[in-house]
C-alpha cells in the first residue's frame, strides 16, 4: 500500500510511504535535503513501523520542533492505521 503524508514544519512537503504489512518497502520525499533524505529512506527501507517510530520521534532540526525524520516517524505510523482501517 502506497500513502500521501504531508509534512508540517520542514523543508520536504510530502513523504510516500509503501508499506508491507507493517514493514516498510519504500520511502520517498518530496522537497527537503534530497541526499539526506535518500539515505534516511534507504534505512529504513525494510524495518517496522515501531523501529522506525522508535528511532526517529522527536528528532528536532535547528530551531523547529520537528525534522523530517520525526515527520517520517509519524507518516509510517499515520500509514499503517489507514491501512488497518
Amino acid at each position: 500500500m502506497k500513502y500521501l503524508y504531508k509534512t508540517k514544519g520542514t523543508c520536504s512537503k510530502s513523504i510516500e510511504v509503501e508499506l508491507d504489512g507493517d514493514v516498510i518497502k519504500a520511502v520517498s520525499f518530496t522537497g527537503g535535503c534530497n541526499g539526506n533524505l535518500k539515505g534516511v529512506s534507504a534505512l529504513v527501507a525494510g524495518k517496522t513501523v515501531d523501529e522506525v517510530e522508535q528511532t526517529l520521534s522527536g528528532i528536532r532540526c535547528g530551531f523547529r520542533s520537528t525534522s523530517c525524520p520525526d515527520q517520517l516517524a509519524r507518516a509510517v505510523r499515520e500509514a499503517y492505521e489507514a491501512e488497518q482501517a
